[in-house]
């Protein structure tokens, strides 16, 4: 008995001995938290940035690339600056900027005083240079990154910019990915932002041995545990440099915008919003002060008038009127009709009989205020109020089908999308029953409650063009040279509710319009042009000159809205700021040279 007790207390002993040894092992051979720990007490690990990317136009010409910068950061607890003054000389800054910094951080809750924050940003490749041999503070490093340059100065409001992220962009990305930290430079607006995922890259990690004061002593084991950084991805965007250029001169002077597509792809070749400014304003040290002064202009050029402005589309909506007419059968392109004056509404156009690429070319109001009337009371029940409530819906989803009244859905951020009335707005304004289509004749010729974004009207110009249908406007084609499935959305067709053979009308009368109608201004050498002319309302002084066209009529190949802003009817200045950008995109090069010399001499905000 006594010899099994020996035996069953020597075989608890080992079995204890080899846990305790199993344990042991685990824990400093298998287990990498332990040995992460303990490696920690040694190194410093050092996130490293990766390069954004690059941004080309759709020839391969640099739009955007990164040059090198450094932030000055600081570690509050080990800061040592015996001479403020000396120290605030040699970076350039005054004492106020210096306290001014200090806290900030301080009083920054999600900055940690016992790890470095950023106490200067975006310091130049050359300053660091001349300060460098000369800056020797205890608790100060300079941290490398890269900032965004310009080469080409033009495209400010689509490529939009970056900056610092904000407290609650911080906050919100620590509820998701966790990928920035304090300092980070983040996409703002345009297409910085709404490619930020793709555009900033995988940050790499860096061990640094250190001894226990800090001192760097090189890279733990050789670099044989670093992470090394992802460049972000190339993006190939669809615009022609030359012709962005050319159209930001145009346009220089002027409030408005320019947007020129592709029909075939939406492929956005030119995208000026005017006034405008220089982009590399916003990427450098004084960063801050260039924001502050362009968010004061009374001019807003942060705005981008291309997808963010509304204006009546004015006399240009008279299309959609004509091919909701054919389509329903109201019409035919040979129903012919005398026009006679209505009331309260003036027309350059003169009395008469009309066809409807007639009323297109002349610009007839009074043609399409009885048209739109027909459209809406189309007699389905007896009370004629109910009648036009019913005729305004069907109406409404005609005009909804060619993207307005909402978001396109490009890839540009703060979009916006236009208004189209709704029965329940009118059914607030004069009460339920108690309108019709006199009520809001307005609608008939592009104004009333009517908005629409030049974007929005470069995309009509488009669907016309394609004889009903289109592809959603964007700026971006390839990412590293393909079409990844997030692109893919962009090439596929919307249709409108308008069959292909009712654009063949409109499209001739568009030709009619330019070569002996309101946009004579228009007419391009060997290239037939079809566009349509448009005076927006502006109850706040000259009305808006408005413009879209596309050409070739065959095969076309280009697509443009034109707004000038406070410039009156649409065939004087809009129109031949259209040819001439046709022209230069289609051939190279501009042959009327009278007729740029006047665009380019003409200044609408210091006249």
């Amino acid at each position: 008995m006594k010899d099994i007790k020996k035996y069953v207390i020597g075989i608890l002993i080992v079995l204890v001995g080899v846990i305790y040894i199993s344990r042991l092992f685990y824990l400093q051979v298998l287990d990498d938290r332990y040995k992460a720990a303990a490696r920690s007490n040694t190194t410093k690990q050092k996130i490293i940035d990766p390069y954004r990317g690059i941004i080309y136009d759709r020839n391969g010409k640099i739009l955007v690339y990164n040059v090198p910068a450094f932030d000055l950061m600081v570690n509050l607890k080990k800061m040592v600056v015996p001479d403020t003054t000396k120290f605030c000389e040699l970076l350039g800054i005054s004492e106020d900027d210096f306290l001014s910094a200090i806290n900030s951080i301080k009083e920054d809750r999600n900055k940690a005083s016992y790890r470095p924050e950023v106490f200067l940003s975006t310091i130049s490749e050359q300053k660091f240079a001349a300060i460098q041999d000369r800056f020797n503070y205890k608790g100060f490093e300079f941290r490398a990154k890269t900032v965004r340059s310009y080469p080409h100065n033009v495209l400010a409001n689509a490529l939009g910019y970056i900056a610092q992220i904000s407290p609650g962009e911080l906050r919100r990305d620590k509820e998701g990915n966790q990928y920035y930290l304090q300092g980070d430079l983040i996409g703002k607006k345009g297409i910085e932002k709404s490619y930020e995922d793709l555009l900033r890259g995988k940050k790499g990690l860096q061990f640094i041995m250190k001894n226990a004061k800090e001192i760097e002593l090189g890279s733990y084991q050789g670099g044989a545990f670093d992470i090394l950084p992802e460049s972000g991805h190339k993006l190939q965007s669809t615009i022609d440099l030359d012709l962005q250029s050319y159209g930001e001169r145009l346009m220089q002077g002027k409030i408005g915008t320019i947007v020129a597509i592709e029909p075939r792809s939406g492929e956005i070749l030119s995208i000026v919003s005017a006034p405008t400014y220089n982009p590399n304003l916003l990427t450098g040290s004084d960063y801050s002060n260039n924001y502050n002064a362009l968010v004061k202009d009374s001019l807003n050029p942060l705005f981008n008038r291309a997808t963010q402005a509304a204006y009546p589309p004015g006399s240009i909506f008279k299309m959609i009127q004509a091919s909701i007419a054919l389509q329903e059968g109201i019409i035919t392109e040979k129903t012919m009709r005398t026009v006679r004056p209505y009331p309260n509404m003036g027309d350059h156009s003169p009395s008469g009989v009309y066809n409807v690429r007639r009323a297109i070319r002349k610009s007839s109001n009074w043609y399409f205020a009885w048209l739109y009337k027909e459209i809406l009371h189309r007699k389905k029940v007896k009370n004629r109020y109910e009648d036009a409530e019913i005729g305004f819906d069907i109406w409404r989803k005609y005009v909804m089908s060619y993207g307005f009244g909402k978001k396109l859905g490009t890839d540009f951020t703060h979009e916006k999308g236009g208004s189209v009335p709704s029965n329940q707005l009118y059914d607030r304004i004069y009460g339920d029953k108690r309108w019709k289509a006199s009520t809001i004749i307005s609608n008939s010729i592009g104004q009333g409650e009517l908005l629409v974004t030049p974007m929005q009207m470069a995309n009509l110009a488009a669907i016309i063009a394609n004889k009903g249908y289109y592809y959603r406007p964007h700026m971006i084609s390839k990412v590293d040279g393909e079409i990844p499935h997030e692109l893919e959305i962009f090439y596929q067709k919307n249709y409108t509710m308008i069959d292909s053979i009712h654009f063949d009308p409109i499209i001739e009368a568009m030709q009619g319009v330019v070569e002996n109608g309101t946009a004579a201004r228009a007419r391009t050498k060997d290239i037939i042009v079809c566009g349509k002319t448009g005076t927006a309302e502006n109850p706040h002084g000259e009305d808006h000159s408005c413009f879209i066209a596309f050409a070739p009529r065959d095969n076309p190949q280009i697509a443009i809205a034109v707004y000038v802003e406070n410039a009156g009817y649409g065939g004087t200045w809009a129109a031949p700021i259209s040819s001439l950008m046709i022209e230069k995109y289609l051939k190279g090069e501009v042959t009327n040279s009278y007729k740029e010399k006047r665009i380019l001499g003409k200044n609408f905000i210091n006249p």
